[in-house]
């Protein structure tokens, strides 16, 4: 099996991975004859559920009439559709198209970089909050939190300047953090995971600390940055984590979900007051940033249909109802296991598993992956925390039916 898969140590006697033939709502089915329960929605990308015929019949019809152009020379009807509506519904007019949420996060800060340079000012500090994610590339990984990921490439990754992570216990230590921010005027920009941060062990923290940090670093004059990558299309429970939020972002980056969860796709979404410093016919103000499947047609397509999809009454009420679940199982664990801390936020219930060992590499992480899946469920746990994010395809059952497992595992694993 010559595939180099991704986040995966690779040795002889390595588990091989099921070969899944078909998928379907909320199901993988695999060659050998097993079912799995998608709990984390394919990487977090599924939206309405895997193989969605409406998204899958746009596709479609858009691979029998456009399947690519070059997007610096021409533009097509799905990318424009896309562009206007993604501007409506976040008040940001300028799209930028990129393959992928890494590359949307690239995008965002070249943007952010150039637009002092264009404008004839020096700002050279970029502001991340600890715990940060926000991809693979080198400006994506120079923004995320030093880890394993990263240790490879920390000598090459640019210098940031961290946030204390919101929460009541670093309250103090944040507040003095922005106090000595206010006066600075060297900040090009703030990037920063809304309202919850998922790789980080999916830590939530409240509208009013993000409100509060924006207010400060926008009243120096710079940039910020949403990276709602992961946070947006339902995942917190509305469309956009933002929306949640009184502080609205100069820059938006999404990618997962923007399909749907069928094809890569990234967008930057940029503010008139950003775009402005860019709208010149002086060469050099122009950002010379781009991919050969910029705009692609197909994914544009797919993205167009997500978006019909979200403007349906039915999709919101089983986002209303899964998330109304995931807060009443959330409360259920906290009853039942005090001492083993659960959260949720939106479509995302966590827990947060006893081990001597914390973070990505905690033992919980492959031995409660191989026990779901002996019981047809897959979880992939972020280390010690255990998580499920559904697909709004899937039934309030069968998010019980997960923490049923996770419960089974607790019990016959931990003293």
């Amino acid at each position: 099996m010559p595939i180099w898969r991704p986040y995966t140590s690779h040795y002889d006697g390595a588990p091989i991975p099921p070969m899944i033939v078909r998928a379907q709502g909320s199901y993988l089915y695999a060659q050998d004859g097993r079912t799995f329960w998608d709990g984390v929605s394919a990487w977090w990308v599924t939206v309405h559920g895997h193989c969605h015929p409406y998204i899958a019949e746009a596709i479609a019809r858009q691979a029998h009439t456009i399947e690519q152009v070059l997007f610096a020379d021409f533009t097509h009807p799905a990318a424009e559709w896309v562009a206007d509506e993604l501007g409506r519904l976040t008040g940001l007019p300028w799209a930028f198209f990129s393959d992928d949420g890494s590359t949307a996060v690239e995008v965002a800060l070249k943007v952010a970089i150039q637009y002092f340079r264009n404008r004839g000012e020096t700002r050279r500090f970029i502001l991340a909050l600890e715990g940060a994610y926000h991809g693979d590339t080198f400006g994506a990984m120079s923004v995320s939190a030093r880890s394993p990921f990263t240790a490879a490439f920390d000598e090459y990754l640019f210098s940031v300047e961290w946030l204390p992570f919101p929460s009541p216990e670093n309250h103090e230590h944040l507040e003095t953090t922005l106090r000595s921010l206010s006066q600075r005027k060297d900040i090009a920009a703030f990037i920063g995971e809304p309202l919850l941060q998922g790789t980080a062990g999916m830590r939530t923290f409240s509208a009013h600390y993000w409100d509060a940090i924006v207010r400060v670093v926008r009243s120096t004059g710079a940039i910020i940055i949403a990276d709602e990558v992961f946070t947006g299309f339902g995942r917190t429970g509305t469309l956009f984590a933002t929306q949640q939020c009184e502080e609205k972002p100069d820059i938006l980056c999404l990618s997962k979900g923007l399909t749907g969860g069928f094809l890569p796709m990234g967008l930057t979404m940029v503010s008139e007051k950003i775009f402005s410093a860019f709208h010149s016919p002086q060469k050099e103000k122009a950002l010379y940033h781009g991919h050969s499947y910029t705009g692609n047609a197909l994914s544009a397509a797919a993205a167009a249909a997500n978006l019909e999809l979200w403007q349906r009454a039915e999709t919101l009420e089983k986002l209303r109802i899964l998330t109304k679940k995931q807060e009443e199982l959330a409360n259920q664990w906290k009853g039942l296991h005090p001492s083993i801390p659960a959260r949720h936020l939106g479509l995302v219930l966590a827990i947060e598993l006893p081990s001597g060992e914390k973070g990505y590499f905690a033992p919980h992480r492959t031995a409660l992956k191989a026990f779901g899946m002996e019981r047809g469920v897959y979880l992939r746990p972020l280390g010690n925390v255990a998580y499920t994010l559904p697909a709004l395809s899937s039934e309030p059952t069968e998010l019980e039916r997960a923490l049923e497992v996770i419960e089974e595992y607790v019990k016959k694993s931990l003293p």
